[in-house]
């Protein structure tokens, strides 16, 4: 097995986001001001106008920087912050004067899009990656979590990480996944953009499981931009990809999207047809895998952002 985890280069981040699930409309706030301030933008979020800018306390503001660029909309440049691709094609190209593909992340593919990002990659949200790829038992609670992931924390000597820390963020995670019901304030009360998707679920108080098998509202899209996201930080020079990776693999779609073996299948299977003969499925004798074209290898980041728009269909 090979991931983001297994490399002791790694350095993982527990916190960030100031202990607030990520929100609807934070990351078009996020974006919308790193656009605005332009050159000015790496200031933006500590500058002294910020709280009044967002409308929100300063520890707010904090964890709207944070999530903007775990979800990938955001990422640091040399001397500034600036938007991303996968930003410009959302929520619109050419610093938004063209229409995104959901300016105001409605859609639940833009939903997905966040999951994959956090749960994948993992560089800011290694919680989210953690529960995600390193859980396998059926059911899991707050306590379970903490110690699993201290574990791995007393693994890596060079790394410290109090426990009070890793509390909040486990507890953000929960909230994240599973809203917390009944809150004092609007903030706490407003649905994360997360909660929509139905990954996780209380099955007893303080006790939650993952919803695994086919997932209704991930678009075959959504599914394709994913593998080839995989695939690129999997093996990038690889012709083909195992079934088993596309499976299990940590930071598979298998695993982060929670799909079981007969519904990443289905979605295998449609391969071929879904990308016009650019990917191709193979299940006979013995072989079970995808593969792909030489041109299909050469562009496959433009083809993954290109393919993006089909999951909004």
């Amino acid at each position: 097995m090979r991931g983001f985890l297994t490399d002791p280069e790694t350095k993982p981040q527990f916190s960030g986001h100031e202990t607030f699930p990520l929100r609807q409309l934070w990351l078009r706030k996020a974006c919308d001001a790193v656009r605005d301030a332009g050159g000015n933008a790496g200031a933006v979020f500590s500058n002294e106008r910020s709280i009044v800018d967002f409308g929100v306390g300063k520890n707010m503001v904090t964890s709207i920087r944070h999530w903007a660029l775990a979800s990938g909309f955001v990422e640091i440049g040399a001397d500034n912050l600036l938007l991303t691709p996968l930003c410009h094609r959302v929520l619109g190209g050419d610093v938004f004067n063209q229409e995104g593909l959901d300016p105001f992340l409605e859609h639940p593919t833009s939903a997905w899009i966040v999951h994959w990002n956090l749960a994948s990659h993992g560089l800011r949200s290694t919680t989210w990656y953690w529960v995600f790829n390193h859980i396998v038992q059926p059911t899991f609670d707050r306590e379970h979590l903490l110690h699993s992931i201290k574990q791995f924390i007393e693994s890596r000597p060079k790394l410290q990480v109090s426990e009070s820390t890793l509390r909040r963020d486990i507890e953000c995670f929960i909230r994240s996944y599973v809203p917390r019901l009944g809150g004092e304030s609007p903030e706490e009360i407003a649905e994360p953009i997360l909660g929509e998707l139905g990954l996780i679920h209380e099955v007893s108080k303080g006790t939650f499981s993952f919803r695994r098998g086919p997932k209704h509202t991930l678009s075959d899209g959504l599914f394709v931009f994913a593998l080839l996201d995989f695939w690129e930080r999997f093996d990038a020079n690889a012709s083909s990809l195992s079934f088993g990776a596309i499976a299990h693999e940590y930071g598979s779609p298998g695993r982060v999207f929670k799909l079981d073996e007969n519904a990443v299948a289905d979605r295998l299977m449609a391969l071929e047809s879904f990308t016009k003969g650019r990917l191709m499925w193979t299940d006979a004798a013995g072989t079970r895998q995808v593969s792909r074209l030489k041109e299909a290898a050469r562009d496959m980041s433009a083809y993954k952002m290109d393919v993006l728009g089909k999951a909004y269909d």
